[in-house]
């Protein structure tokens, strides 16, 4: 009995090597084919992913520290890091300081022969590591061939924590920061600027140094209370502007301009934006939750303009509808080119009837799309005594009759 025992405890045993083997052997063959990939297709793969999680390939093999080296996007950011979320003094020198190494590191060490298709840095506004990076984008831009450069700047505080003297702080920095690396600036096609507060010329001068951009996102930016910025470029193509406390933002003179976004403009007397010359405008985006004071938009004066505008996109937020119905007559001359409409987010209740006055309006018209929503996560759902002395409305829609 006890011969039989160990016989098949060595049979069990001989069944777990064997397929111990059989793994090791199946994971070897995986390994093999991974390593018979192209190197063309490797580095499609090493592209495709952040470029912090792409360097800590080389850990695999020697051939992936090479492929590194001949990369041609890169995608650098400070929120890549794990605990990026951590809003602590230590996390945020940490994070950036890796970024700021890692910027310095790999754009002086690579090849310089491999053109830069796409270079993307998303960073904190902290000294000194900003500094770093901008002077190292500066060195590769006039070293290297760069197709597409890009910064995204974000501030220490977020924007909820943000007073009106935090705004003023980060302006001063960003101001210091950019005069330091005009040269770093004057190559980017793409920047992204948060909760910062600027002096009446600053967002001017900007754009004037930027000669190559081709967009520009502003978040909760602005030059102060009720204030006005000009915007003037001969190649940016797109902007985007978010919050602020803007009374008008005029595109004084933008020919290449082909899309903008406003988000969450600042109640006033005069509408969010004016169109000086923009020729090449096609693609408009308004957003906003409106409430009372809200002053209601005529697209008639509001795109007057404009000589063609083929997309247009309204979002409500399932609040108050801030677009004035208006007679067909006085809207064809401006829609008459208009192909996709979007109203988004119309509060649920909402009588669509009003919507006609667009589509008799637009000739050209191929595709409307509506949304009816409460949506709770951009309402402001307290009891009705708040929304009352907030301004907003209990009933969202509006009337509008046809002309006879």
């Amino acid at each position: 009995m006890m011969k039989k025992r160990r016989h098949r405890r060595n049979n069990v045993n001989a069944t777990q090597k064997a397929t111990l083997n059989k793994d090791a052997a199946s994971s070897e063959e995986v390994g093999d084919r991974l390593s018979k990939l192209p190197n063309d297709i490797l580095l499609n793969i090493l592209e495709r992913v952040d470029t912090l999680d792409a360097i800590r390939t080389y850990i695999l093999s020697k051939r992936m520290m090479k492929l590194c080296t001949k990369l041609s996007q890169f995608f650098l950011s400070c929120s890549s890091i794990p605990g990026h979320n951590v809003r602590t003094n230590s996390e945020y020198v940490r994070t950036n300081s890796v970024v700021a190494h890692v910027t310095d590191n790999i754009l002086s060490t690579r090849s310089p022969e491999i053109t830069i298709s796409k270079l993307k840095i998303r960073f904190i506004l902290m000294q000194p590591d900003c500094y770093t990076i901008g002077k190292s984008a500066a060195r590769t831009m006039a070293t290297q061939k760069v197709g597409a450069a890009e910064f995204e700047i974000i501030t220490e505080k977020i924007h909820k924590k943000c007073s009106p003297a935090d705004l003023l702080d980060h302006a001063k920095q960003f101001n210091d920061f950019f005069s330091a690396c005009l040269d770093a600036f004057a190559g980017l096609k793409r920047l992204w600027l948060r909760n910062m507060r600027f002096g009446e010329l600053d967002i001017p001068n900007i754009l004037t140094t930027c000669k190559l951009l081709e967009s520009l996102h502003l978040t909760n930016c602005d030059s102060g209370m009720n204030s006005l910025v000009q915007l003037e470029h001969a190649k940016l193509t797109e902007l985007e502007v978010e919050y602020g406390k803007f009374e008008i933002v005029e595109l004084t003179c933008l020919p290449k301009l082909q899309r903008v976004s406003y988000k969450g403009w600042f109640n006033s007397h005069k509408g969010p934006l004016y169109f000086g010359f923009v020729p090449q405008l096609s693609k408009l985006r308004l957003t906003k939750i409106g409430t009372r004071p809200t002053r209601t938009l005529e697209l008639s004066q509001l795109l007057g303009n404009v000589p063609y505008i083929g997309n247009l996109h309204l979002d409500f937020q399932s609040e108050k509808i801030w677009v004035l119905p208006e007679s067909p007559k006085l809207l064809r001359p401006v829609l008459s080119q208009l192909q996709q409409v979007n109203l988004d987010n119309l509060s649920e209740g909402c009588d669509l009837a009003w919507t006609m006055f667009i589509i008799e309006a637009a000739p050209s018209l191929k595709e409307l799309c509506i949304t009816v929503l409460d949506h709770w996560c951009n309402m402001v759902m307290r009891d009705k005594e708040f929304r009352k002395n907030n301004g907003f409305c209990e009933k969202a829609d509006v009337e509008w009759k046809p002309p006879p």
